[in-house]
């Protein structure tokens, strides 16, 4: 369901790329839904070289979107406490996005052993980027140092995505000679990734229960 989701979102901004789908994407992605900025920006970059776009825009926008969505969960952690953000981390919906408490929990200790500068570093790591917003939030960061750190890491992000994007622009003939090599190996990486995910929630299960009996 979720996937399918992503699939109709993915396939309505390949329709509609502009600054303002630019920003609202990268806002959702900088909250807790898992939306990859690498579906985002590169896009995007394209298009601007492509000459529909400013390559600077793109990048200071994206960057604008992730500073939107990260200081909603910021707010909404500041707001509403350590308890309820780790209540809400294990709901099904939460779970749908591949979020729990134990990836709260994980982002909350990056923030707590590395300081304010973790909100900038964070933003470069994933499986703590879009989630590193949260224990900001909970530990009352001063709104200030979160902004500018948060400003500072998405706008690093999105300039190493952008520069990327403008390499793999300049080799799209060779890309588009592999493509179909290309798509078979996101293919199986990807069903590696869902076969992971099973293994690893069986494997959780499977350690409740004999904690559990014992």
């Amino acid at each position: 369901m979720l996937a399918e989701i992503f699939k109709t979102l993915s396939d309505w901004y390949m329709s509609h790329i502009n600054y303002g789908t630019i920003t609202l994407l990268m806002a959702i992605e900088s909250s807790f839904v898992p939306l990859p900025s690498e579906i985002v920006i590169p896009p995007a970059i394209w298009k601007a070289l492509d000459g529909h776009m400013n390559v600077y825009l793109v990048a200071v926008f994206g960057t604008l979107g992730a500073l939107i969505g990260a200081c909603f969960n910021y707010f909404l952690s500041l707001y509403v406490g350590r308890v309820i953000v780790y209540k809400l981390a294990d709901t099904k919906i939460a779970r749908m996005m591949f979020i729990n408490s134990a990836k709260v929990k994980k982002a909350e200790d990056y923030f707590l052993k590395n300081g304010n500068s973790s909100t900038f570093v964070g933003r470069l790591i994933p499986g703590i980027r879009h989630l590193i917003s949260i224990p900001a939030g909970l530990a009352k960061m001063s709104l200030k140092s979160f902004v500018t750190y948060t400003f500072l890491g998405a706008f690093l992000w999105n300039i190493t995505l952008s520069i990327l994007s403008f390499i793999a622009y300049t080799q799209k003939e060779l890309l588009k000679q592999y493509m179909e090599e290309i798509s078979l190996v996101l293919l199986g990486l990807g069903i590696f990734f869902i076969i992971y995910l099973i293994w690893k929630n069986r494997k959780k299960s499977v350690n409740e229960k004999v904690q559990h009996e014992s």
